[in-house]
């Protein structure tokens, strides 16, 4: 469980978060949404620890990120930031090992490379294994990057905007792995997303954020809807059903 209380946060003088509280249960796909400059991304980075939290409490499984120890929260917690860059000439088979620190502190065993073998092949990198990084495209890397986060083999996995630099294929196959961890394994995934019917499609839970503050949360079939959205974004959007899933037409109008 995913326990956020009365966070707030300012850059400087100006407020990017307010009084935001929110309690996420174990296992499933938790969107957050929002316009640009809604918090999201900064909301991410404290539960991350990427931020040092300025009032309020994130708590993981009861285990509080501003007193745990970073060795702690890595085996409780994987992450895959916004804006990641890797400068070392790294193979992708190297990179992707570098998410079972945590578990082997430097001597990678046999269970070790298990994991990593099952990161090439469920992110579709296994031909690419032995590619230096600089010579990816930007959705290869970003494939590599997730299956990084992946092999942690954490109880909670937290990606911001894993979608970038993804095309069609990719960007939904991932998803659709995204939905496969926490189906068949029980993961508690929360993912940062810029298309709202990526996450009407896969996502339990979608939580909406505005100027900082909880504008709604609930499941898909909840937040789809016209008037919600509208109030989201400031923008009249119109919704269909298709295939029994709700589909935002915010391209049109």
């Amino acid at each position: 469980m995913i326990e956020i209380d009365n966070v707030s946060f300012r850059h400087g003088v100006a407020p990017v978060l307010q009084d935001v509280t929110l309690l996420l249960p174990k296992g499933g796909l938790t969107a957050l949404v929002g316009p640009n400059g809604a918090g999201k991304s900064t909301l991410f980075s404290l539960m991350a620890r990427l931020l040092k939290l300025q009032s309020g409490e994130i708590r993981f499984d009861g285990m509080d990120v501003a007193t745990t120890t970073s060795m702690e929260l890595a085996r409780k917690i994987a992450i895959l930031r916004q804006d990641t860059h890797v400068t070392a000439r790294l193979t992708v088979r190297d990179l992707i090992g570098f998410g079972r620190f945590p578990h082997h502190r430097g001597r990678p065993g046999p269970d070790d490379e298990e994991m990593i073998e099952k990161g090439l092949e469920l992110f579709e990198l296994s031909g690419l294994s032995e590619r230096y990084i600089d010579e990816l495209s930007g959705g290869q890397r970003q494939r590599a990057l997730v299956a990084m986060a992946y092999v942690q083999d954490t109880d909670y996995l937290l990606l911001d905007e894993p979608l970038n630099n993804l095309d069609m294929h990719f960007a939904r196959t991932l998803m659709k792995q995204l939905r496969y961890l926490a189906d068949r394994y029980g993961k508690t995934i929360v993912v940062v997303l810029h298309d709202i019917n990526y996450a009407a499609a896969y996502a339990d839970r979608i939580v909406a954020l505005k100027d900082g503050r909880l504008s709604a949360q609930g499941t898909p079939e909840e937040i789809m809807t016209a008037d919600c959205l509208g109030a989201l974004f400031d923008m009249e959007i119109v919704i269909e059903t298709v295939r029994g899933r709700r589909i935002a037409l915010h391209h049109a109008g």
